[in-house]
């Protein structure tokens, strides 16, 4: 048991372009205390929504900044009547979701300037999400001065992937010079559902392969060995892989000069392949499986293909990544579709029988978007719903980097893994 002096608040904090979310995550207990969004920052009418057990809180007003907006979350979460906390002096440490660490960082990290330098360095790789990522982290440091913070990098556990993996078909200077490579995203979601499975299912990173398919408007597939990634399938930006909701995902790289050839600009061709693609542009009905689901019941050829082709994206992505993984043990499923979607799970694992992948397809639909195994108890892969949690993730590294509290258990971990190589006389076992 944990006493409940030792027991830390933390306060996790997701900063968009004009958005701020927030959760208060009771560690080691691992208990969110109560969460909630602000939005339409900057807007005449911005709002926040924050709810605790039964209780809710909303507040309509206009929110000047980004500044404005966490000092109006530190209102709320201390509200008399409706807060989660008596006082953000209980809160004692703070993480903060930051897109990009370009291939500087390969871990969570304890913010100094060194980290907001480098953040604000990789602006250019992600312009849409690291300005707001650092304006969160100067804002937090403004008004809590005294309080540890995290930056947790959405392509951090991608930087274990091997040169033949991120490295482009494209002349090396481009690399050299200006780090155009893959560094894949969603790195949280995979790090934290790929050890929950692995918990879920008793078994050892060090003689599990798995991959993991985060599937959401935005989607991404994983190849993990040993509990590190070795592949992923977004690339320098998260356009690149499976189709998505907006997104293209693959497409023949000529098609951009074929089109740019007939009139549309650089900047036309971001927005059509960013926001008027994939799911949504397919279909030319939604970007939301639910919608295309009911209008394919009900015989919607373009909204047919459209499921269709997500389906076949995602399977080849597991397809070639069994290939490369020699020994898969694990598929894993979570996101908003992979979760909730038992009609998609099921899609996408028809017809990979040959690669040991059975899915129980009634105890499947049973399951719906509950956590737990979906596969036959004969199956050679075992598939997994793994509902993600990047906020509890983010509360763990903070923990672990602010207070230590995780770190002998880790070494003790790492102590087993040394002698299991030592015995098996292997360092990189498949």
């Amino acid at each position: 048991m944990v006493a409940e002096d030792d027991a830390k608040v933390i306060l996790v904090l997701n900063c968009g372009s004009s958005s701020l979310k927030y959760d208060l995550i009771r560690m080691p207990h691992r208990q969110s205390l109560g969460r909630g969004i602000v939005e339409r920052i900057g807007e005449e009418k911005g709002m926040l929504d924050q709810r605790c057990g039964e209780k809710k809180l909303v507040i309509e007003q206009k929110i000047q900044d980004h500044k404005e907006a966490l000092e109006l979350v530190m209102r709320a979460i201390t509200d008399t009547d409706e807060g989660i906390i008596k006082s953000v002096d209980e809160i004692c440490g703070i993480g903060h979701r930051v897109v990009h660490g370009g291939d500087k960082y390969s871990s969570s990290v304890i913010i100094d300037q060194s980290v907001v330098d480098a953040v604000e360095e990789f602006i250019e790789l992600a312009p849409l999400h690291n300005p707001p990522n650092l304006t969160g982290i100067l804002v937090a440091r403004e008004l809590m001065p005294k309080v540890q913070q995290v930056a947790v990098f959405d392509t951090a556990f991608h930087q274990t992937m091997p040169p033949h993996a991120y490295l482009y078909g494209l002349p090396r200077k481009f690399y050299d010079e200006l780090k155009i490579r893959r560094y894949g995203f969603h790195g949280t979601s995979h790090r934290y559902v790929s050890a929950r499975a692995l918990h879920l299912c008793h078994r050892h990173p060090i003689n599990t392969n798995l991959i993991s398919c985060h599937l959401g408007n935005g989607a991404s597939v994983t190849a993990i060995a040993h509990g590190k990634s070795i592949d992923t399938s977004m690339g320098f930006t998260p356009l690149e892989g499976i189709m998505m909701g907006t997104r293209s995902g693959d497409l023949d790289p000529a098609i951009l000069g074929y089109l740019m050839d007939r009139g549309y600009s650089a900047k036309d061709l971001m927005k059509i392949l960013n926001k008027q693609s994939g799911l949504v542009g397919l279909s030319g009905i939604s970007n939301d499986l639910r919608d295309l689901e009911k209008a394919a019941d009900e015989g919607n050829r373009r909204a047919k293909e459209a499921i269709e082709c997500y389906a076949y994206r995602v399977r080849k992505y597991i397809g070639a990544y069994a290939a490369n993984l020699v020994k898969l043990d694990m598929l894993v499923f979570t996101g908003g579709i992979g979760q909730h979607g038992w009609r998609m799970r099921e899609r996408i694992c028809h017809r990979l029988e040959n690669l040991g992948i059975c899915m129980n397809y009634k105890l499947n639909k049973e399951k719906g978007s509950n956590e737990g195994i979906v596969s036959e108890a004969h199956s050679p892969v075992t598939v997994v719903v793994v509902p993600t949690n990047e906020e509890l993730q983010i509360a763990i590294d903070v923990y672990e980097l602010v207070f230590g509290k995780e770190s002998e258990f880790r070494r003790r971990q790492s102590d087993i893994v040394v002698g299991i190589e030592q015995a098996v006389g292997c360092s990189d076992p498949v």
